[in-house]
């Protein structure tokens, strides 16, 4: 359902649209449910390893055994959800390039046969049938959070709702480098074309003032130019019609501009307090300073581009994603589709999770960003989760076995 970034740690946030600037507003008017304070807990110590610097995937990397799938505190309905998220997921295992290395579509068929007649009473026993768990290069794990956000918004302009939000712009062109060289697979570039050439693609300001007007479908418009730069980041929301009824939007494309960080930028020039650097300390103040708000939001040069949804967000798979159980990983070193446990220093993070979902500031090995649904006490856990511990990936069972075969072969 996203693909530009993490809303829950605050040092990386960025995003917005509109071609207005952010209306003045009270604290009382935009009121932040407040974090939500975590519950510590004990992670599992990782296998000591130290993996190869500049490894491009989780095969690169290294993998070792992790624990045994029946000592982990995995619970029944953490299992529940867990197994009905893989069993959607298991067409994309089986038929999708991992680009971690690790597996191949046909390694994932006896797992998802059995999980197509698996009942969720029996999920705990299923995950210790069928799989095995293992440590990608140090193990050492840190996640995030981001949730299905609800904004106001409306059809058509009226009084109170002037933020454009936009669809994919009919000038916007994607390349697939990889048609190109060998070298490029999995790469894509965005641009437009101005005589002749491919030149970048309009970035945030520019947009903002208004350059997409006859290029661009106006798909809605938002309240709040704040809301909406946090709905980018998401990728995926719904929007409160006046008359009640609910809008959803997701993630269609992208400007091709890179993504920056705003929470960083505050943090380093001192506009953020101690205690202030959650998503909701982020927002309250981007209200309370609307001018410069605005300013520091557009030096994110990315921009987002939605389309309305008829249905329930959707993840980098094209399917449904899931509240509590879905993640976003980096492909390159956790197989979409895959489960992982994750063992934290808060135990709202800790349990099994199913990578169905990427984003922009998703990257490297055991870089997990956790979803939480919608709702106020999804953005409470989202805006503040920032979570240290180690990760374990679930593969199905042999894995390691054929890899290690495999790296012996190759080195006689």
């Amino acid at each position: 359902m996203r693909r530009w970034g993490v809303v829950a740690l605050a040092l990386m946030l960025g995003a917005c649209g509109g071609g207005v600037v952010p209306r003045p507003s009270s604290p009382s008017s935009h009121h932040e449910p407040p974090v939500r304070q975590p519950v510590a807990a004990k992670p599992i110590a990782p296998v000591i390893v130290i993996p190869p610097a500049g490894a491009l995937n989780a095969a690169a990397t290294g993998v070792v055994a992790g624990p045994p799938i029946s000592s982990l505190p995995i619970t029944d309905a953490q299992a529940a959800r867990a197994l009905a998220a893989f069993r959607l997921s298991c067409s994309s295992l089986m038929r999708r390039t991992d680009t971690s290395g690790l597996t191949r579509g046909a390694d994932w068929q006896p797992a998802c046969n059995a999980a197509a007649t698996a009942r969720g009473g029996d999920a705990r026993s299923f995950f210790e049938q069928w799989f095995e768990s293992v440590q990608v290069g140090d193990g050492r794990a840190f996640a995030t959070g981001y949730y299905e956000p609800e904004i106001a918004g409306s059809r058509d302009r009226r009084s109170g709702y002037d933020v454009p939000i936009y669809g994919r712009p009919t000038d916007l062109i994607e390349a697939d480098l990889g048609q190109f060289s060998d070298d490029l697979k999995g790469k894509k570039i965005r641009g437009r074309i101005d005589r002749n050439a491919m030149v970048p693609y309009y970035d945030r300001t520019q947009i903002e003032e208004g350059v997409l007007t006859g290029r661009a479908p106006i798909l809605a418009w938002a309240a709040d130019p704040v809301e909406i730069f946090f709905l980018q980041i998401q990728g995926s929301g719904r929007l409160k019609l006046p008359d009640g009824s609910v809008m959803r939007i997701g993630y269609d494309t992208q400007n091709g501009r890179g993504y920056t960080g705003i929470g960083a930028l505050m943090k380093e020039r001192g506009l953020l307090k101690p205690g202030q650097t959650s998503m909701q300390g982020i927002v309250a103040w981007l209200h309370e300073n609307p001018v410069q708000g605005r300013d520091i939001m557009r030096e994110n040069k990315s921009f987002v581009f939605f389309r309305e949804l008829n249905g329930p967000p959707l993840g980098a798979l094209g399917l449904a994603v899931t509240g509590q159980v879905s993640a976003a990983a980096d492909p390159k070193f956790i197989p979409l589709g895959a489960p992982v446990f994750l063992s934290a220093d808060r135990t709202d993070a800790t349990g099994l999770w199913v990578a169905q979902d990427t984003g922009g500031a998703i990257r490297g090995a055991n870089r997990i960003d956790t979803f939480w649904g919608a709702g106020s006490e999804a953005r409470a856990i989202a805006g503040g989760m920032s979570a240290r511990g180690s990760a374990f990936l679930l593969l199905p069972i042999g894995t390691l076995d054929r890899l290690t075969a495999e790296k012996a072969s190759a080195v006689r």
